[in-house]
């Protein structure tokens, strides 16, 4: 019956697991078609006879556009970001009816896409439940950089005297861009003193803040190549880990579970024995060099979106730590331990542990029973090396 429910629950994890992942795929599809649609409409007009040429062309820029933002919250919801689901529900709509108003056999497919990926999207909800969270440098690059684009626009605005060929906030926000950016076209140059000693500010303002914003998107991105060259997991790979095993360091049953897990469950291993988690590394296994112990360490790992911990090295010490650490950091996780010493199984469930199980205590009765002439033993034993479950 145990069994029998266990692999219910795995099933609906499974399921879980493959609408989430069904819903970002169609996210991405809806991006690519919502830009390749758009460029094509602009490069090769196909006016229908409803709506305005006007409209049309303008719905093929703005769909180019409304396909990058849905790439950055395809992006998103791989991590799992609650902003993100929430973007995709409202970009989903937009995207449909750009295709609409672009009047075009390209759009049909891009119609299609976001009609299917709506519902689904918007019934997968729970699965994207991570918060947004920005360090303080990335905050202070968009203030920044918004509060440079926004001196820009309203200076040159209100200075348009002083710059032939602005006219409007769109014209000063053009010229701000352009300036900022260092690409500098030339079609609007400032005339007067005052304009021109207003243009160097926004020149050197603009250099510094793109250039802080640069840093806090490429840094993390130079970090992760760094790891991949180190031999260590990448943030974007421990944060595509959902409803995964983390086995809190190595020992001689670690490698049962390792097999047992398979292909077939997500799972990371935390092991602060460098050796052990290069000679992990290379049979291509997910692996932390970190101690299972340490809070830091089980927040890397991903234990907020974990289905379960387990803890079976040969020192029941250190495995109490790791339990304690898990259970602290998560009160409602499942964590299963292995007791070396059958004298620690007490003490491992109360550090928070769920289930402890004794290799060595059961090994020991199987054996007996076994000499003892019950037949059955063997049979118990076969089931349990071999994988069998019986409801």
């Amino acid at each position: 019956m145990v069994a029998g429910v266990a692999v219910s629950d795995m099933a609906l994890t499974s399921r879980r697991v493959l609408s989430s992942r069904a819903a970002v795929l169609l996210t991405s599809l809806v991006a690519v078609l919502s830009v390749v649609t758009g460029v094509v409409n602009i490069l090769s007009p196909q006016f229908g006879p409803f709506v305005p040429a006007s409209i049309q062309q303008v719905a093929g820029f703005t769909g180019a556009l409304t396909g990058f933002l849905m790439v950055a919250s395809a992006i998103g919801m791989r991590r799992g970001l609650r902003a993100a689901w929430w973007s995709t529900v409202v970009l989903l709509p937009v995207t449909a009816a750009q295709g609409l108003v672009q009047v075009s056999v390209y759009s049909v497919p891009l119609i299609v896409c976001s009609a299917v990926a709506f519902p689904l999207v918007a019934l997968t909800r729970g699965r994207f439940d991570r918060e947004l969270s920005l360090s303080t440098s990335q905050l202070t690059a968009g203030v920044v950089l918004g509060g440079v684009l926004a001196y820009g626009t309203v200076g040159t605005y209100a200075l348009r005297d002083g710059f032939p060929g602005v006219s409007s906030l769109l014209d000063a926000f053009y010229f701000t861009l352009v300036t900022a950016s260092t690409v500098g076209y030339g079609d609007i140059t400032p005339k007067t003193e005052v304009a021109t000693l207003f243009s160097l500010s926004v020149l050197v303002l603009g250099v510094a803040g793109f250039g802080l914003a640069l840093s806090t998107l490429l840094g993390p991105a130079i970090e992760a190549r760094f790891a991949a060259a180190l031999g260590r997991m990448t943030q974007t790979q421990l944060e595509s880990l959902e409803r995964h095993v983390i086995v809190a360091g190595y020992g001689e049953l670690t490698e049962s579970i390792l097999d047992e897990l398979g292909d077939d469950h997500e799972f990371v291993v935390v092991v602060k024995d460098a050796s052990v988690a290069e000679s992990l590394r290379e049979r291509g296994l997910n692996v932390l060099t970190e101690d299972p112990s340490d809070a830091a360490s089980l927040d890397h790992a991903g234990i907020d979106r974990a289905a379960a911990v387990v803890a079976a090295t040969n020192d029941d010490g250190e495995d109490a730590l790791a339990i304690l650490t898990a259970r602290q950091l998560q009160p409602d996780i499942r964590i299963v331990a292995a007791a070396s010493e059958r004298e620690n199984e007490e003490k491992l469930r109360a550090a928070g542990a769920d289930t402890v199980i004794s290799p060595a205590v059961i090994g020991g009765r199987l054996l007996v029973q076994s000499a003892l002439g019950d037949e059955s033993a063997e049979e118990t034993a076969k089931q349990v090396t071999e994988g069998e479950s019986r409801e």
